[in-house]
């Protein structure tokens, strides 16, 4: 496997995503406006990524099922993902969650058990890489200190804990980490704090740097070592579903960090993917690729902040079409 720019490692779902009117209630039907079906989890990073021409691999386990199959058929061949790392397991199901969308939010449901291989187990030595990404939780993840040590730059994010107990101990991970992009929610239940100010400045004290999205208000973000503080603004638009828009914020904020921008330019990229991404149904099949930013960038011709990048990079990288052709 030749050397990429990301490798990122979590688990794959199917996501099935249903459009709806209002939130559905025991003993009622509610028929859906619109469906999508589409990769998800940890693939939300890897096809967003991928849509912005970055070499990215996946390491993750996937059944030896029909989502399975369509699942590893869709990140090689629809979206170019480098699979090398990953494994088919016989006897484990591939995760399937189904997410309802309504109301500019949406509620998940997944049916699912932990895979039988770690990313430990699946990455034993570092990848050759710029960068790695992972969702670290109650789980371990010594990959990233080896991965940090071999010269890439590590990214963390962290999801939704069913338990609802937020362990603090899961934010000790963050010592091998460089950066570190939860959402709003997720780093106040983590840190024990009421506002995303607070969570940025406590988790200040444990990576070098933090970017927080809080949905529709925005996002902010703190470098630990200089001290820079950055407020960026949600870019405004009709949410259609939410579904993986934390990812696919991240996956901006890291293709922007390699391309060396400045702090509040790496946000403000971050939060016009996401924006973007919200518009449609779906998580990794809403990424935006370089033809949608450019669409914005048409549309919204005051706005100068993308002319370089997409000068610089819509000519190179990849220009698919929603179905990942």
């Amino acid at each position: 496997m030749s050397e990429l720019d990301v490798v990122v490692s979590g688990l794959v779902f199917h996501d099935l995503v249903l459009g709806l009117p209002s939130a559905p209630r025991p003993g009622t039907e509610v028929w859906a406006d619109d469906s999508a079906e589409s990769p998800g989890g940890i693939a939300n990073f890897a096809v967003a990524l991928a849509r912005l021409g970055l070499r990215t691999g996946l390491a993750a386990t996937f059944g030896a099922d029909d989502l399975g199959d369509r699942l590893w058929d869709r990140l090689t061949q629809g979206e170019g993902i480098d699979l090398t790392l990953s494994r088919k397991l016989d006897g484990w199901q591939t995760p399937l969650t189904v997410a309802l969308a309504y109301d500019n939010d949406r509620a998940l449901v997944t049916r699912g058990t932990p895979p039988p291989l770690s990313a430990d187990e699946l990455l034993t030595t570092p990848p050759a890489a710029r960068a790695v990404a992972a969702h670290i939780g109650p789980w371990p993840n010594e990959w990233l200190a080896k991965a940090r040590a071999a010269g890439s730059v590590v990214f963390a994010d962290v999801g939704w804990d069913p338990t609802e107990q937020w362990d603090p101990a899961v934010l000790d991970q963050l010592e091998h980490c460089d950066v570190f992009l939860p959402n709003a929610g997720e780093a106040m239940s983590y840190t024990r704090t009421s506002t995303p100010d607070e969570a940025l400045e406590r988790l200040a004290g444990k990576v070098p740097l933090i970017v927080i999205s809080d949905g529709a208000n925005g996002a902010l973000a703190l470098d630990a070592g200089s001290g820079e503080r950055v407020a960026v603004p949600a870019v405004q638009v009709s949410a259609a579903d939410t579904t993986g828009a934390g990812d696919v914020f991240a996956a901006g904020f890291i293709a922007a960090t390699l391309w060396e921008l400045p702090l509040a330019d790496r946000v403000r990229f971050a939060a016009l993917t996401a924006a973007i991404s919200v518009t449609r149904l779906g998580g990794a099949d809403a990424a935006p690729t370089w033809a949608d930013l450019a669409d914005w960038h048409q549309q919204h011709p005051a706005d100068q902040s993308l002319a370089a990048l997409i000068s610089a990079h819509s000519g190179s990288a990849p220009l698919r079409d929603q179905s990942g052709r």
